[in-house]
């Protein structure tokens, strides 16, 4: 206590003394240097730039999630993605594929009403997508569970139609041997497709916990 009080004083009589020391001198007032805050320029790796450009064109929205790292997503004859990230430390990551429909409407537009040069209404796609994957990363019909994804989910995305696959995965080494996963596919008409597939080796509470983690990193413009 003696202590405290003695650091007390001392610092009462600084206070104290120190301006009338101050008055005996005048000094020249200093002039205040403004500080200027610089911000950091955040790094964007070319993978992820591209990305934002793909999804930019398919009128989709990118957020980061917090707690992710970027990974490089896969690009070959059998699986073609976008943009990859995984939880460190966790056994979960996502791949993510974004098209844009635009062109592919537009085209379909100007084939109505010839039955020769006809095409598929684009809108439809993301079912033969997702189905495609689905059986790519299973190889077997039974091995994966497949679900409409209800309204009041679609509005969170601003998607207008929506499946997802919950899959039993082949033991590959691309998927790094992960065994389970579940794909998603969004549509929004005449716009653009987003398909995510998320892996883990285990799908119990922790697995839907960590793509809830990343559940809001991806949507269309409303």
């Amino acid at each position: 206590m003696k202590q405290i009080k003695q650091i007390l004083l001392s610092g009462i009589l600084l206070f104290c003394i120190a301006p009338a020391m101050a008055q005996g001198k005048k000094h020249p007032v200093a002039k205040k240097t403004p500080v200027i805050s610089v911000k950091k320029p955040v790094y964007v790796s070319p993978q992820l730039r591209a990305f934002m450009d793909i999804t930019a064109r398919a009128n989709v929205i990118f957020k980061f999630p917090k707690g992710f790292k970027e990974i490089p997503a896969p690009d070959n004859e059998d699986f073609s993605f976008d943009y990859a990230m995984q939880l460190p430390g966790k056994d979960f990551e996502i791949w993510f594929q974004v098209k844009s429909q635009k062109e592919n409407y537009a085209a379909y537009q100007r084939t109505l009403g010839n039955k020769e040069t006809m095409q598929a209404n684009p809108d439809s796609l993301y079912i033969g997508l997702g189905t495609a994957h689905a059986q790519a990363f299973t190889d077997d019909n039974s091995s994966y569970f497949t679900r409409i994804i209800p309204p009041k989910y679609l509005e969170r995305y601003n998607a207008d139609a929506g499946r997802s696959y919950l899959l039993n995965l082949l033991d590959l080494p691309i998927t790094r041997h992960y065994k389970y996963g579940l794909l998603i596919t969004l549509q929004k008409d005449h716009t653009g497709t987003i398909l995510a597939v998320c892996f883990a080796n285990e799908k119990g509470p922790e697995f839907f916990k960590n793509i809830d983690k990343a559940s809001n990193c991806l949507k269309f413009k409303p």
